[in-house]
């Protein structure tokens, strides 16, 4: 017989023992601060347990969530949260704060529909202080909280948990900049695991690593200090290192580099040795100093050897085996991301002007292939964005062919640079928009559903979306072949598996195809929802309707003749995007008509309202936002007011 427990949501069999014994004692962060550290040990392993049996079935960010089970437990034993506010950059690795603040029970549900979110989010805890999901937020935020705790009079501490790869942006170092400034009480721990998404990579991070730490640290400067005190030489030096108490630590750590923003630094300490941790937090807690750095060494993947041996597979994963740690098979055609990372592959071996630009997601934008096999012309700048575009306008103004390839939702970083130093000179860079639409399980901060919209208004951009991969190799080939700016964007997941041509080809720009002829109504979808609304021509058909449909291809510019031909000759029109309706593609259709003065139109756009998008698998986001294949034919046979044939 086996029972849940309404508590904690874990199931077993009737007479088995709980697996997680203290941690389903631990209802809130208040029942840490009387553990011993033998307890927190065991709490620890039972966390990484909890974590890895929840990741291996729903799949999730497990790397970085076992490197930081012991600094969870640290803060949160020392710091009165939820007054006092962590801020998680990122905040994938939260997995072990959201267990620990109450929600052992909804665990389960990690990342599923209606189900716990996989980033911190302000609605669901009073413990999450700030909603992250884009990298190098969280010093920014965490300065703005201990300002606000300061001008309220209140004692709250702001710590901010920031990863050493998110510091190759260049926000984090704004934030440095004027929290330093500030001088207030603010704390800031670098998270330093040498491993962000992709290997670090730029002067900082080589920085960081080269740091001594622990007892090896020690050694070497009590040698030194030795040595140095033997000649008249070295003790001079000594006595201008000792001049400033901070000074001989700088020397010999990475701490030179935070103090230049007048951080005192503290480290670099053993992030999953509690004892050292819940030892510093507690001094710096209880010391008013100004802002001050704690540098933690963790390791990704801890406590799960294959997450230890590949950290990069395992920063995010789908469902795994555990014991194996081998990812469960999927069925199905090649991955958009794939085909766009083997198309450029394709040209780059008879083009040598094509380089290629990844923002710290190498593998993720399907460069990894590319990275090997044309390593002079590739680049990964690290999670800088607005770098990417600048460094790519660069290369462009000097005759190159660059792309950079990033992720949807993070193009949105770097709006200016696309404007400003690719649109406004017309400089050839394409942009590879991965990830295009709404992504499912990660929720709001990753659904790339505005580019569309943000794109569309930018003067010399030219945009396009594939119905099929085989359509994606044509528009790459395209793009690289045009003289302006230039932007393709597709999908996550699978194609459609359909054949793929062998010779690449040249598409006309602004030109659409006509893909079915109809007299009640035109479809007029874009990109991924091509095939969903041929499927629906083909329901509409059944219900006695006759929709013509065209692949519009060109979001700008668009096939004006075309478009407008079949909309005056049907009368009625329903667009369809995955994207946000305001300002997407719908509307640029709608502005074209009002040009050319075609007024008597009856007309649907289908795509997601004014709201933020949550956390779902991607079918059940195109049913809800009214964009799949039931959801198109309904929207036709309303705007011609008629009845579903079911009614």
């Amino acid at each position: 017989m086996r029972f849940t427990d309404s508590r904690t949501g874990i199931t077993r069999t009737a007479g088995q023992k709980s697996t997680t014994p203290r941690l389903e004692e631990i209802h809130s962060p208040a029942d840490l601060r009387d553990c011993t550290i033998s307890e927190l040990e065991e709490i620890s392993a039972e966390l990484r347990e909890t974590i890895i049996t929840t990741v291996s079935k729903n799949g999730g960010h497990l790397a970085p969530s076992l490197g930081v089970v012991e600094l969870t437990l640290a803060l949160h034993k020392v710091f009165n949260t939820p007054e006092d506010k962590i801020v998680w950059d990122v905040g994938h690795q939260s997995y072990a704060h959201k267990i620990i603040t109450g929600r052992l029970r909804e665990f389960s549900t990690l990342r599923q529909r209606n189900g716990m979110s996989g980033f911190p989010k302000r609605k669901e805890s009073p413990y999450d202080a700030f909603e992250t999901g884009h990298s190098s937020t969280s010093v920014s935020a965490a300065s703005g909280m201990e300002v606000a705790h300061n001008l309220q009079a209140k004692k709250s501490r702001a710590i901010a948990v920031i990863g050493d790869g998110a510091m190759t942006a260049g926000m984090a170092y704004e934030a440095l900049n004027h929290a330093g400034h500030l001088d207030r009480d603010l704390i800031v721990i670098l998270n330093d695991n040498e491993m962000s998404i992709s290997p670090n990579v730029g002067a900082i991070s080589n920085f960081l690593s080269r740091k001594l730490a622990g007892r090896t640290m020690n050694r070497v400067k009590n040698h030194l200090v030795e040595k140095l005190s033997d000649s008249e030489a070295g003790e001079n030096l000594l006595n201008i290192l000792r001049k400033s108490e901070e000074s001989l630590k700088s020397f010999f750590t990475p701490g030179m580099l935070f103090e230049a923003f007048k951080f005192n630094y503290v480290g670099p300490i053993n992030g999953h040795d509690l004892d050292e941790l819940i030892e510093t937090l507690s001094e710096v807690r209880d010391i008013s100093q100004g802002p001050v750095l704690i540098h933690v060494l963790t390791q990704k993947g801890r406590g799960y050897k294959p997450a230890e041996d590949n950290p990069g597979l395992f920063h995010g994963i789908g469902p795994f085996d555990i014991a194996t740690g081998k990812s469960l098979p999927s069925s199905g055609p090649a991955s958009w991301t794939s085909l766009f990372g083997k198309t450029l592959c394709k040209m780059a071996e008879n083009d040598n002007r094509i380089t290629a630009i990844s923002a710290a997601m190498t593998s993720g934008t399907g460069l990894s292939e590319f990275s090997k096999r044309f390593p002079e012309r590739f680049f990964d700048v690290g999670i800088a964005e607005q770098h990417a575009v600048t460094f790519a306008a660069g290369m462009a103004s000097q005759g190159m062919r660059p792309v950079i390839a990033v992720y949807s939702t993070f193009f949105q970083r770097a709006l200016d640079q696309i404007i400003h130093d690719v649109c406004l000179p017309n400089l050839p860079v394409t942009f590879a928009f991965d990830r295009a639409g709404v992504v499912g399980d990660d929720g709001p901060t990753h659904h790339g559903v505005f580019d569309l919209s943000f794109l569309r208004f930018i003067p010399n951009m030219v945009m396009m979306a594939p119905k099929d991969e085989n359509e994606l190799q044509h528009m790459i080939f395209t793009s690289m072949h045009y003289r302006g700016p230039s932007a393709v964007r597709y999908p996550r997941g699978s194609g459609y598996g359909v054949k793929m041509d062998e010779q690449l080809c040249m598409l006309k720009t602004g030109e659409g195809e006509l893909l079915r002829e109809g007299d009640d109504v035109l479809l007029l979808p874009v990109g991924n929802r091509v095939t969903a609304a041929m499927k629906a021509a083909k329901e509409l058909e059944l219900a006695g309707v006759s929709a013509a449909v065209i692949n519009p291809r060109f979001i700008k510019p668009l096939d004006t003749k075309l478009i407008c031909q079949w909309v005056q000759h049907t009368g009625n029109l329903v667009t369809v995007e995955d994207n946000m309706v305001a300002g997407g593609f719908g509307s640029g259709v709608l502005e074209m008509l009002s040009q050319q003065q075609i007024f008597n139109v009856k007309s649907t756009l289908l795509g997601y309202s004014d709201h933020f998008i949550e956390h779902s698998p991607q079918k059940e986001l195109w049913k809800e936002g009214g964009i799949d294949t039931p959801a198109i034919t309904a929207a036709a046979l309303a705007l011609l007011g008629r009845r579903p044939a079911a009614d």
